[in-house]
């Protein structure tokens, strides 16, 4: 049987992960303590519902195909770039277009 390769080098960097890394994965609930678990669920629900809060009730999920400098440039703007998408969009509506 062939020696498996290392998950990170000296620096602790990840290496990308094979097909065989992957079929060796198991659940969460397999490997780690039932009060780990507790703890990661419970912080899970705890972020959906702070998103929850902060999703407008009024909007529309859609599809959308963008540029990928225009992706780039708002991710790296950090948390809540959709948002601002959304945002630069409803201005550009409100500014350049006659609905009249």
């Amino acid at each position: 049987m062939k020696e498996r390769e290392p998950l990170t080098n000296e620096d602790g960097e990840v290496r990308e992960l094979t097909a065989e890394d992957f079929a060796l994965a198991r659940p969460l609930v397999e490997v780690m303590p039932p009060e780990f678990v507790e703890m990661v669920l419970a912080h899970q629900k705890e972020m959906e519902e702070e998103q929850a809060k902060k999703t407008p009730k009024n909007t529309q999920s859609v599809t959308l195909s963008l540029s990928p400098e225009v992706v780039s440039a708002f991710r790296s703007t950090g948390r809540g770039w959709q948002t601002r998408i959304n945002e630069a969009l409803l201005q550009y509506v409100k500014t350049s277009l006659d609905f009249s």
